[in-house]
C-alpha cells in the first residue's frame, strides 16, 4: 500500500508504521511525554515529540500508556532525582550535544542547553522512524563541528545563482510583515540535522543588505530561526563603506572605513542580537577587496574581524581566489595567497576552503590548503546544489563526494592526517571549526527540485555534525525516513544512489578530466570551448588535448601544483605507476597509447568509462522501475522522468566528448562503446540561452 506524497516533509513525514508487531511493540513502549522547561526550544522540541510520536503511533488523540515515560528536558530543568543519576554522562558532552538513556521506566532526552534537547528529540524520533530498538538506550552524541551552515547563493531580487529548485525561499518584498509558513519549516529541518548556520545572501554579494531597510527583514527571519538553534549570518560586500557608507575608499586600513564597519556591526547587533557574523568573498571573480588598496587578505578578514570580535561573531573569508593574470595554473593560487599568512589571521576569522583546488568538480583530489595552515581556523566548503552535476535533473549522491574528501590523507602530521581531522580541529586544537555547504534548496514543493537531492542536504548536515560517518549508513538512514523501511526496497534504492555519484563522474569527467563543461551555464559538455577571455575560464586551459595525449601536468614537470601537498602526498601524484588513475589527468598530461592498470590504453580507457556512466544510469533506471509498487505513484513517475533526463544527457556527455578527444587520439572506439548518433558540429551548435542556474550579472 502506497501514498502520493510531493516530498514537502522531506525526511520528517511521521507516517505511522505498517508493521503491526512493531506498532504493538512500540506502543507497549511508549508512554507519557513530560517536558521540563518553558523556552521557545522547549516549546518546539515538545511539539515535535507529540507530532512525531502520534503520526508514528497512529495515535492522534489517543492516550499514551506504555511502559517508560519520555522526559525531555535540560539537565538544569530536569527533576533532581533523574538529573543526578546523569550528571556524570553529561560532562562528555558539548553544549549542542544530548543524551537519550532509558533507566527504570523513563526514556529520558536531556542536554546541558535546550537546543540539545531539541537535537536529541529528532534522534529519538529517527529510532522510531527507521524501526531501531528504543530499549536500553544510552546514545551519547555531540557534534565535532562549531559551524555547520548553509550558504544560500541567494539574490535580493530571488533569483538563486546556481539554484536549480525555484526562486529563493526569502521574500524580501514582502518581509518584515508577511513571514511564511515555509520559513518555520525551513529552520525545523535543519534543526532536524543539526545544521545551525544559514547564510541568506549570495557570496557575490549586494550592499543593500546591510541597510536598514533590509536589516529588519532580515530580522524578522532570525526571530523564526532561533528557537531552532539557527543563526543568520549576511555576505558583507567589501566596497559596502562606499556603496552605502558615502566613503571614498574601502581600504582596510583606513580609520574611517574601521569606523564604518564598527558602527555597522554595532546597528546589526541591535537587530539581531545572536548575530553570526559575515562571509565575505573578495577579490575573486571582479568582487571588490583588499587588494584593490595593495592590502591583502590577513588585512581585510582582520578589520572586519575586530568590529565583530565584542559580539563574539565570526568572519568566514573565502579563499576562492584566481587571477587571469596568473596564466600556469589556477589550481594553485588559493594556496599561493593564503598559506604564507598561516598564523596572521585574528582567532574569529575561519577561512572557507572549497574542498577541492579548482571549483566543485564532480570530483577533485583534496584542496592543498588542509593540512598547510595549522595555525590558522579552516573550514571546508562543499556544494550541495549541482552546479556541475546536471542541476535538479540528475540524481547524484554527494554524500558520497563528501565522505571521499573527508577520508582523504593530508599527511600533515604523518599518516592518518585526514581532511576530517583538520577540519573537526582535532589535529591542530583549533578556537573554530565550521563545514559550510552551498544550498540547493528554492521554492519547489519538493524543496530540491528532484526527490533525491533532498537527500543531499540530509548527508550534508549529518556529516557536518559528525564527518566520520559512512555515506551508506546516510543513505539507508534517509531512505527509511522518506521512502520505506522494506529491507529489499531500501538495499535497492541505497543501491541508487550509492552508484550515482561515480556514474556522473564517469559520464562527465573519468580519469581526472575537471572543468570541460559549456560556458555560463556549466549545463552539458563543452570540451571545444577556447574562446572566452580569461584563459583558465576556457576548458582546453584544463584538458589540454593534443596529438600527444590530455591531461593537466602538475607535476614537477609541469607547473608543479603538487609542490604544495605534504611529500608523501606529492610523491604518490607525481608517479605515473601511483597517482590514482581517478585523478591521473589532474596531475599528468598522459599519451593516448599509455597502458591503464586494466591493460587498456588511455584511448580505451576513457571511452569505456563513459560508456560505464551511461550504463549506470541505465541501472539505475532499471533498479527504480522494479520498486513502482513500493512508491507512491506521484514520486515514482517524476523521479522516473527525471531518470530519462538524465540517462538522455549521460549519452549526450559520451558522445560530445569523445567525438571531441577522438580528433586527437584518431583512434577507433572499443568494442562495447556506442558510436555517436550525431556530428561533433552538431553537439557544437547546441544552445542553452535560458538553462537555469546561470549567474547573474553584477
Amino acid at each position: 500500500m502506497t501514498y502520493a506524497t510531493d516530498g514537502y516533509k522531506l525526511w520528517m513525514d511521521y507516517k505511522t508504521i505498517s508493521d503491526s508487531a512493531l506498532l504493538k511493540e512500540y506502543q507497549s513502549l511508549i508512554g507519557s511525554v513530560q517536558t521540563y522547561g518553558n523556552s521557545e526550544t522547549m516549546k518546539k522540541a515538545t511539539t515535535e515529540i507529540y507530532n512525531g510520536i502520534s503520526g508514528i503511533l497512529g495515535m492522534k488523540n489517543q492516550k499514551l500508556d506504555g511502559k517508560f515515560s519520555i522526559i525531555l528536558g535540560s539537565y538544569n530543568n530536569l527533576p533532581k532525582t533523574i538529573a543526578q543519576q546523569l550528571s556524570q554522562e553529561l560532562e562528555n558532552l558539548n553544549e549542542e550535544g544530548y543524551l537519550i538513556k532509558s533507566f527504570s521506566n523513563h526514556i529520558v532526552i536531556t542536554a546541558k542547553t535546550d537546543i540539545g534537547v531539541l537535537y536529541g528529540t529528532f534522534n529519538f524520533l529517527k529510532r522510531l522512524q527507521t524501526h531501531q530498538s528504543i530499549e536500553n538506550l544510552n546514545i551519547l552524541d555531540s557534534p565535532k563541528i562549531d559551524l555547520r551552515i548553509l550558504n544560500h547563493w541567494d539574490n535580493l531580487d530571488r533569483t538563486v545563482e546556481r539554484g536549480y529548485a525555484g526562486f529563493s525561499l526569502w521574500n524580501w518584498h514582502q518581509l518584515p510583515e508577511y513571514k511564511d509558513a515555509r520559513y518555520e519549516d525551513y529552520a525545523r529541518a535543519n534543526a532536524s540535522i543539526g545544521i545551525n548556520g544559514t547564510v541568506l545572501t549570495n557570496v557575490n554579494s549586494n550592499a543593500l543588505v546591510l541597510t536598514p531597510q533590509y536589516l529588519e527583514k532580515v530580522k524578522a527571519l532570525a526571530d523564526i530561526f532561533r528557537p531552532y538553534g539557527l543563526k543568520v549570518y549576511l555576505t558583507a560586500r567589501f566596497s559596502a563603506p562606499i556603496e552605502i557608507g558615502g566613503l571614498t575608499t574601502a581600504d582596510p586600513l583606513d580609520a574611517n572605513v574601521k569606523a564604518w564597519w564598527k558602527n555597522k556591526v554595532e546597528e546589526i547587533y541591535t537587530y539581531i542580537p545572536d548575530f553570526g557574523g559575515f562571509l565575505v568573498k573578495a577579490n575573486s571573480e571582479g568582487q571588490p577587496g583588499p587588494q584593490n588598496y595593495g592590502r591583502n587578505h590577513v588585512d581585510g578578514a582582520n578589520m572586519m574581524a575586530e568590529a565583530l570580535a565584542p559580539f563574539n561573531g565570526v568572519v568566514m573569508w573565502r579563499a576562492f581566489v584566481y587571477s587571469e593574470h596568473d596564466t600556469t595554473d589556477r589550481a594553485k593560487q588559493a594556496y599561493s595567497e593564503f598559506v604564507p599568512h598561516d598564523g596572521e589571521f585574528q582567532d574569529n576569522v575561519i577561512i572557507q576552503v572549497k574542498n577541492g583546488p579548482i571549483d566543485f568538480q564532480p570530483r577533485e583530489p583534496f584542496h592543498p590548503m588542509f593540512g598547510a595552515m595549522p595555525n590558522t581556523n579552516l573550514m571546508i566548503e562543499f556544494q550541495i546544489t549541482q552546479e556541475y552535476m546536471g542541476g535538479a535533473t540528475h540524481l547524484v549522491y554527494q554524500p558520497k563526494l563528501f565522505e571521499e574528501v573527508f577520508e582523504s590523507d593530508t599527511y600533515q602530521k604523518g599518516k592518518g592526517s585526514t581532511v576530517a581531522k583538520v577540519i573537526d580541529g582535532s589535529l591542530d586544537n583549533k578556537k573554530i571549526t565550521g563545514v559550510a555547504g552551498v544550498s540547493n534548496i528554492g521554492t519547489d514543493r519538493n524543496w530540491t527540485g528532484h526527490h533525491f537531492l533532498q537527500a543531499n542536504w540530509y548527508g550534508f548536515g549529518r556529516l557536518a555534525w559528525n564527518p566520520y560517518l559512512n555515506s551508506e549508513d546516510i543513505a539507508k538512514e534517509w531512505v527509511r525516513m522518506t521512502f520505506t523501511n522494506k529491507e529489499e526496497s531500501v538495499n535497492k534504492l541505497t543501491d541508487i544512489m550509492i552508484a550515482s555519484r561515480e556514474a556522473v563522474v564517469n559520464y562527465m569527467t573519468p580519469l581526472g578530466l575537471h572543468h570541460i563543461m559549456a560556458t555560463g551555464h556549466h549545463y552539458g559538455p563543452g570540451p571545444w570551448v577556447s574562446d572566452l577571455s580569461r584563459p583558465e575560464w576556457n576548458p582546453v586551459y584544463y584538458h589540454k588535448a593534443d596529438n600527444n595525449g590530455v591531461g593537466f601536468d602538475r607535476t614537477p614537470s609541469g607547473s608543479n601544483a603538487t609542490a604544495q601537498y605534504a611529500p608523501e602526498v606529492a610523491t604518490m601524484f607525481n608517479n605515473l605507476e601511483t597517482c590514482p588513475e581517478q585523478d591521473l589527468l589532474w596531475f599528468h598530461h598522459v599519451p593516448w597509447t599509455y597502458k591503464l592498470k586494466s591493460g587498456h590504453t588511455l584511448w580505451d580507457g576513457l571511452a569505456l568509462k563513459y560508456q560505464k556512466g551511461v550504463n549506470e544510469v541505465a541501472e539505475m533506471q532499471a533498479t527504480w522501475n522494479q520498486l513502482e509498487n513500493e512508491v507512491d505513484t506521484q514520486r515514482f513517475n517524476e523521479v522516473n522522468m527525471l531518470l530519462s533526463i538524465q540517462y538522455k544527457e549521460a549519452k549526450w556527455w559520451r558522445d560530445a566528448c569523445l567525438l571531441y578527444f577522438q580528433q586527437f587520439s584518431k583512434m577507433k572506439l572499443p568494442q562495447g562503446v556506442e558510436e555517436p548518433k550525431h556530428t561533433l558540429e552538431y553537439y557544437k551548435s547546441l544552445q542553452f540561452p535560458y538553462a537555469p542556474g546561470i549567474r547573474p550579472q553584477w
